[in-house]
């Protein structure tokens, strides 16, 4: 270990190798094994470097490569548009990744900075060093999900969500700490097997005290048996209309994708039903609002009419239906002309009317706005979403109140990866609504966005009914297990009752601050490892 770490050379390989390679912990692949063992090579580099700067350094290429790999579903996203050519998708990830990579760097410098006593390396802590990485971890990912309005995907945690009907341990630990602390948990783990293999190496008395730590930390990723099924009051029907992006957003196509996801509705609601109908996110091209200038409705696919266009979607459902779909709304400026968009979910009654709207708060930077336009846009680049004007976030988490459908709190798409920014704190909603478009994200981005999901589900305790375009579609109960579902590239629909919500989980109730109160307990471990080492 010591003639390896040393070679100045080689450990920038070693450290961006370690990071690709623990990508492959989340889904589509989920080799968490490789995950604690890229995780372990990080610990084991971090710990060996003389300077603050080396330190960082380290976390920063492993974090290279480990975004690198884990994001690489951007990319495929490029190949739906022309504005710009495709092999720039490749481009972006290398380059986000060049910034993302910066909180694993600051993670390495914490840890370093908290555990090294002195320059010397014989009297540092391993397993102060473990801890404080563990706990530094934590607060890194909740910066990363913050700072310039925040990217969450895949934190480290997530790798911990099993099997659709056998989530294992997180399932019970989430609620209880949230998904930075799980990180940071994750972290910890691939810090005693780092010391397990430290010790095998030094002193055989060592390893039988580190061994039995190392494999109780594998517990976490073991499969447990699921809670029974808890059966719901509220009817559901859940529509996958497999529209695919390439024709998704194309005006002649319009009429025909509606028209697939009203086959798939089937038969109206009669009165006495109480049916809560789920559509995709770009559910609906129609402008569903009144009062934008005439122009603006000639693109409708019906009529150029937003009441008739709603009436003739409440009669598709019936007098029992509630639809809750994406839809886009416009916002008008001083000149009668758009200045900005919305998306949003629309929940259109059997009367026609919008009983509810929620505007999506976390927007996709260069999907669905375009950062330093002034300065971009004279050099080609533009936004994924086709547009000429950006979209504007709104005011954050709502629960509709839908009368007799219930109480429904909305997370639009990409905005369900935030963890303790999903809820209306104040107005518990009875379930979350997800309606996304994953049609953009290849093999990886599905699967990888269910997953952020279903810890969503766990940490609040609330199910989560997600229906996409083209997959993966889910009803996902508080316990974080995926009760049905259907997926990518297939058309279908689920009929069932929403699974019930669960009482606030203490994360509910405390937020990201429960998660990173863990945090300072993994750094004052830490500390107190330190001070036993220097006694």
């Amino acid at each position: 270990m010591n003639n390896w770490s040393e070679r100045r050379g080689f450990v920038p390989l070693v450290a961006v190798v370690a990071g690709a390679i623990s990508a492959t912990g989340f889904e589509p692949l989920h080799l968490w094994a490789l995950l604690l063992a890229g995780l372990a090579v990080l610990a084991a580099l971090g710990f060996r470097q003389q300077r603050p700067g080396r330190a960082f350094l380290v976390g920063w290429l492993f974090g290279v490569g480990h975004f690198c790999v884990g994001n690489n579903w951007i990319a495929t996203a490029f190949t739906y548009q022309a504005a710009m050519p495709a092999w720039l998708g490749w481009i972006a990830v290398f380059l986000l990744s060049l910034y993302l990579a910066v909180y694993p760097g600051l993670a390495v410098l914490g840890a370093w900075a908290l555990a090294r006593r002195s320059r010397i390396l014989a009297r540092s802590s391993p397993a102060a060093f473990a801890l404080a990485l563990a706990g530094c971890w934590a607060i890194s990912e909740f910066l990363r999900g913050e700072m310039f309005t925040g990217f969450a995907w895949n934190p480290v945690g997530v790798a911990l969500v099993g099997g659709f009907d056998r989530p294992g341990a997180v399932g019970w630990l989430a609620p209880w700490m949230g998904t930075y602390a799980l990180s940071g948990l994750v972290l910890a783990c691939a810090g005693a097997w780092w010391i397990a293999m430290r010790a095998a190496m030094m002193d055989r008395d060592r390893l039988k005290r580190a061994l039995p730590l190392a494999l109780i930390g594998l517990l976490l990723f073991v499969p447990w048996p699921a809670p029974a099924e808890e059966q719901g009051t509220l009817e559901f029907r859940l529509v996958q209309p497999d529209i695919r992006q390439e024709v998704l957003n194309e005006p002649q196509y319009y009429e025909t994708n509606f028209l697939r996801s009203v086959e798939l509705t089937g038969a109206p609601a009669k009165e006495d039903e109480t049916r809560l109908v789920l559509w995709p996110e770009s559910g609906v091209p129609d402008y569903l609002e009144n009062g934008y200038p005439q122009r603006y409705y000639r693109q409708a696919t019906f009529a150029a009419d937003p009441d008739i266009a709603r009436d003739r979607i409440a009669a598709l459902m019936g007098p029992g239906a509630m639809l809750v779909t994406g839809s886009v709304d416009l916002v008008i400026g001083n000149e009668n002309r758009a200045i900005a968009a919305e998306n949003v979910v629309t929940a259109i009654g059997p009367d026609g009317e919008i009983a509810a709207s929620y505007a999506k708060s976390h927007l996709v930077p260069y999907g669905e706005y375009l950062p330093m336009r002034s300065l971009l846009e004279p050099l080609g680049v533009t936004r994924l979403v086709p547009g000429s004007i950006d979209f504007r976030p709104g005011p954050g988490p709502r629960t509709l109140d839908l009368g007799r459908w219930g109480q429904a709190g909305i997370q639009l798409c990409y905005e369900i990866v935030f963890s303790g920014e999903v809820v209306d704190s104040k107005n518990r909603p009875d379930y979350i609504v997800n309606p996304s478009n994953d049609g953009w994200f290849g093999a990886w981005g599905p699967p990888q966005h269910l997953a952020q999901a279903r810890l969503r589900a766990m940490e609040e305790g609330l199910p989560v009914m997600r229906s996409t375009t083209t997959g993966i579609s889910a009803v996902i109960d508080a316990n974080g297990v995926v009760r049905d579902h259907i997926g990518t590239y297939r058309s279908g629909r689920i009929d069932g009752f929403v699974p019930p919500a669960h009482a606030p989980t203490a994360f509910a109730r405390m937020g990201i601050w429960l998660s990173l109160a863990w945090a300072l307990v993994l750094l004052a471990l830490a500390m107190v490892a330190l001070r036993r080492r220097r006694g």
